[in-house]
């Protein structure tokens, strides 16, 4: 691992295992926030249509997801599930829009953006191979390489095939040119 990966993975995970743990720990306020999308998601999911509970599992969800990235075990799975927990929970955390006041909404407008830049920063994570070719890449080669290979095999065998028809053709000539000098042989020593 590099080491500027070494240093931006804890760097971007860092704000979500924060974020994590004061949701499981501190889950009031956002509860009362999640309700109206815990009430309409949760049926469609079977999971229990309470608010508290959603906010703290997402939160575990959260700051697990983080501790993965940070420590660089499963980085590309954990960058993944961070933006996908994020995304929501910004948008309920700081609704800027809902702000009568104009420095409370510049504020909260400014923490809904910089949460944005971290959930473009946890979707790079999410597609950075660390200069390794990706898992499709690699299929699609390997495939191409085994059609090339059964190609290369099947063109053998044929020159194979067409040498040894050959070869046999030959045999067969001369056994015939010998059978025939044999017959001859023996239809002119009969007489």
């Amino acid at each position: 691992m590099s080491i500027v990966r070494a240093l931006a993975r804890p760097l971007l995970a860092a704000p979500f295992v924060t974020t994590g743990i004061d949701a499981v720990l501190h889950p009031m306020n956002r509860a009362e926030r999640a309700r109206p999308l815990v009430d309409r998601l949760a049926p469609m999911a079977g999971l229990p249509a309470d608010p508290d509970l959603a906010v703290r599992g997402t939160g575990a969800l959260m700051a697990g997801a983080g501790l993965l990235l940070a420590t660089g075990r499963a980085p590309r799975l954990a960058a993944m599930v961070l933006a996908a927990v994020a995304l929501p929970s910004t948008y309920l955390d700081h609704p800027f829009w809902e702000q009568p006041d104009a420095q409370r909404r510049r504020d909260e407008r400014t923490i809904f953006l910089r949460n944005l830049g971290l959930v473009g920063g946890a979707l790079l994570a999410a597609v950075d191979t660390e200069g390794r070719p990706s898992l499709a890449w690699r299929g699609r080669r390997a495939v191409r390489r085994a059609e090339r290979g059964t190609q290369k095999a099947l063109s053998r065998a044929e020159r194979g095939g067409e040498r040894a028809l050959a070869r046999t053709e030959d045999a067969l000539s001369r056994a015939e040119r010998n059978t025939t000098r044999a017959l001859a042989r023996v239809a002119g020593s009969g007489s």
